[in-house]
């Protein structure tokens, strides 16, 4: 299905500026995110709102520009000749929002609070001989044995970026959250106005100093151009649309597109796709508890599942969303259609061929536990279309309706449904964040706790995730990816239920809105 989006140009915001403000006003950008923001740990959340927090109050070693490359961000950086040593280099003048400097030792507990967190992170590390700080302003990092994206990773935006905090934080033992938001990044987090899932207010650090290189995604220099930034959550749409109309709200994350008509017919507003790259809508099962605990369970639950039905009932309109097999996303280098026989035929086709193999697969009517976040629109129909589907596949579907920062922390039980377990969710990914099997957090085979929610094993996967990482071109790295798809398909690690693209809408005195794997603040200015 092609997708025929407003692509976001330069030329569309260039309007002028609506308010005139005298030269010494505050510039504030008021601004509805696509979800609340409840929680601050971007080492702890893969959640996309938790992620672009993140990337207002952090900073990585590495950003990563808009044609993939990962490029010097708080360090420049040095590769050796046998590829076994990354030696880095802190760039002047960086300083915590504390105001002490940032230092080597900070870094390196940094990497390790990351890996610790993050399965690209642990696979990387099981290549690492060791990470050393060599001084307040150098750290290095050896290799055991060859490792190929050292600097891909440290680079990479999505879905747990390998943010930067002081050594005193980053030593926070495994599993808790950080206790205080102290970044080196463009923004400052003010603690004192923030109310979860209310609000959240950033203000411009004034000892940030940018990188001389343009803005290029998460790299080069990001320059801030306003004094503030206050996330405001509004779960009913109207809502913000009014507020933005009104002008009480400068920019709107995500606008569900059967709203965008209200938008688009006014001359002060504009909309466009801030993140180019498109979201995946994923169903995940929860691999240890009944009934998806079994294969053949799954793959009925797979035939009964529809790309086009849960696309038509969240986005509606097809130009905005796309189908494919694909896990790494539909336009990527590695995308392939292993895995398609589980996508093709008719909804009523697909629907027969569930309820054949649910008959077969011994499945004893254990009901499904389907939670649905209620707070989170672009997610919140998925659930009942599936759970639905289900039902006249042949299985028992209860639907627990929820609010989306509990269905976060319920998704990292492994208890039974009765004490708090869960049998099925669904989320999305930026394509930024799957594009290739080290990345793509669902793709983890090794059924361990440290694995994201619902925990598949698999140990062909394992073995050929390895191999990724070493395998010397592109075109060995497809054959690999196109298998990892076929298993994931196989043994049901999760439905891929479409790619879609988010519409952002904003007042036409804003400018430079920086395009990005997710949301950017720098840049634009008001």
């Amino acid at each position: 299905m092609t997708l025929r989006l407003k692509t976001f140009g330069i030329a569309a915001l260039l309007a002028g500026s609506l308010h005139a403000f005298p030269a010494f006003a505050e510039t504030t950008l008021n601004v509805v995110m696509q979800a609340p923001l409840r929680t601050l740990d971007p080492i702890l959340s893969t959640a996309q709102i938790v992620r672009t927090h993140g990337f207002m109050v952090f900073e990585t070693l590495l950003g990563m520009d808009a044609k993939y490359n990962p490029q010097p961000q708080m360090a420049d950086y040095t590769v050796s000749a046998d590829k076994m040593t990354y030696t880095f280099t802190l760039r002047d003048g960086l300083k915590w929002h504390d105001g002490t400097p940032v230092k080597a030792e900070d870094c390196v507990a940094s990497i390790k609070r990351w890996a610790a967190n993050d399965g690209a992170g642990r696979t990387m590390m099981t290549y690492v001989a060791s990470v050393e700080a060599t001084s307040d302003k150098q750290l290095v990092i050896k290799l055991a044995k060859p490792f190929g994206q050292v600097l891909e990773l440290l680079a990479k935006p999505s879905p747990v970026p390998p943010f930067m905090m002081p050594k005193r934080l980053a030593e926070t033992p495994a599993g808790q959250q950080v206790t205080e938001m102290i970044g080196s990044g463009p923004f400052k987090f003010v603690a004192d106005q923030y109310r979860p899932g209310d609000q959240a207010v950033y203000v411009k650090n004034s000892d940030y100093n940018p990188r001389p290189e343009p803005m290029s995604w998460t790299a080069g220099g990001k320059v801030v151009n306003v004094d503030k930034v206050v996330w405001k959550a509004m779960p009913d749409m109207q809502t913000s649309i009014n507020a933005l109309q009104s002008g009480d709200v400068d920019l709107i994350e995500q606008v569900t597109i059967d709203l965008l008509p209200l938008l688009t017919a006014n001359d002060e507003i504009k909309t466009g796709a801030i993140n180019a790259l498109g979201s995946q809508v994923t169903g995940r099962f929860n691999h240890r508890l009944p009934p998806f605990d079994n294969p053949k369970v799954r793959q009925a639950a797979m035939y009964a599942l529809d790309q086009d039905q849960l696309m038509q009932t969240a986005i509606g309109d097809s130009q905005y969303y796309k189908l494919c097999a694909s896990v790494y996303g539909c336009d990527v280098p590695l995308a392939s259609d292993a895995g398609s026989e589980y996508l093709k035929g008719s909804a009523k086709e697909r629907l027969a061929k569930a309820k054949e193999l649910l008959k077969a697969s011994g499945y004893d009517g254990t009901p499904v536990l389907m939670m649905q976040p209620t707070d989170l629109t672009i997610l919140s129909t998925q659930p009942i279309v599936a759970a639905e589907r289900l039902r006249e596949a042949g299985f028992k579907v209860d639907v627990a309706a929820m609010d989306w920062a509990t269905l976060q922390s319920r998704k990292n039980s492994t208890q039974p449904v009765a004490q708090g377990g869960w049998n099925m969710l669904f989320t999305y990914w930026g394509v930024s964040g799957i594009w290739n099997p080290t990345v793509h957090a669902l793709l983890d085979g090794s059924g361990s706790d440290t694995a994201w929610s619902g925990w598949p094993r698999s140990a062909r996967v394992e073995e050929l995730r390895s191999a990724y990482l070493t395998a010397p071109t592109l075109d060995e790295q497809k054959k690999i990816a196109k298998e990892i798809q076929q298993i994931a398909y196989d043994e049901g690690f999760y439905f891929n239920a479409g790619e879609f693209q988010s519409v952002a809408a904003w007042r036409a005195n804003l400018k430079n809105l920086q395009p990005g794997p997710l949301t950017l603040f720098w840049g634009v200015s008001k």
